[in-house]
């Protein structure tokens, strides 16, 4: 593992970028739930408590995730990067799988295979 002082300055920008993304795609579920269920094809009535409810806890999760890898990449260690920039990944892979399962392999499956490429390769760098 690298030290500290030694984490590229790249990595920590490219980190700090996506949780700025997270950051912002989080607080706008708050403002527009709707967002959520944009390339839903099946209709989804935000009227309802459940379909909101949902959209919240979407955004929720990208707002705490965006806020976590901000602090990692602005002060954090090594390790913190890894631990969250592992997280984001997991997240990826989920995605993508659940396109997977429902035979959908559309824009939302090829972005997450591009940022898991690239948190992939911040956590190597971490490592090297």
């Amino acid at each position: 593992m690298i030290e500290n002082n030694m984490i590229p300055t790249y990595v920590r920008v490219i980190a700090g970028l996506f949780a700025l993304a997270n950051i912002g795609y989080g607080i706008m579920g708050y403002f527009r739930p709707s967002h959520t269920f944009e390339n839903s094809t099946e209709g989804v009535d935000l009227n309802g408590k459940g379909a909101k409810y949902a959209a919240f806890e979407y955004s929720s999760r990208n707002l705490a995730m965006g806020i976590g890898l901000f602090i990692a990449a602005a002060i954090g260690g090594p390790q913190a990067i890894i631990m969250v920039t592992g997280v984001r990944a997991l997240v990826e892979i989920q995605s993508m799988l659940i396109n997977i399962s429902l035979k959908k392999i559309n824009e939302g499956f090829y972005t997450a295979a591009v940022f898991l490429a690239i948190e992939v390769f911040i956590i190597v760098k971490m490592f090297i």
